[in-house]
């Protein structure tokens, strides 16, 4: 849909028209970090509970953002509520399994 950073931050001053041009390119700067942190860390297993929320908010607001801004339609093509459901379930998970959280809880004990 982007396909370079120009179009990127169209998209993002697209759904998020109370925001002032000149924080759109922080905005996204920021939007994209988050995304690349949070899915580092869930890959890893380190803070999966923390991470899986933030994650979950954080597509939440995309969602919201998108479906305010043009449309339900393109949050439900993107299925971008089932990636923020599938998160919040994620960070309900209380059992561990190959995750550095378990390696770091048996290496305390």
């Amino acid at each position: 849909m982007w396909g370079n950073w120009d179009n990127f931050l169209n998209y993002t001053q697209q759904i998020n028209p109370w925001i002032p041009d000149s924080l759109i390119s922080t905005i996204g700067i920021i939007a994209t970090a988050a995304e690349i942190i949070f899915a580092f860390f869930l890959i890893i297993g380190f803070k999966t509970e923390l991470f899986a929320k933030w994650s979950g908010f954080l597509l939440l607001l995309f969602a919201l953002s998108m479906t305010f801004s043009t449309g339900i339609k393109g949050a439900l093509d993107f299925s971008v509520f089932t990636a923020s459901a599938g998160a919040f379930a994620l960070s309900l998970m209380k059992e561990k399994y190959m995750e550095l959280d378990s390696l770091i809880a048996k290496g305390n004990n």
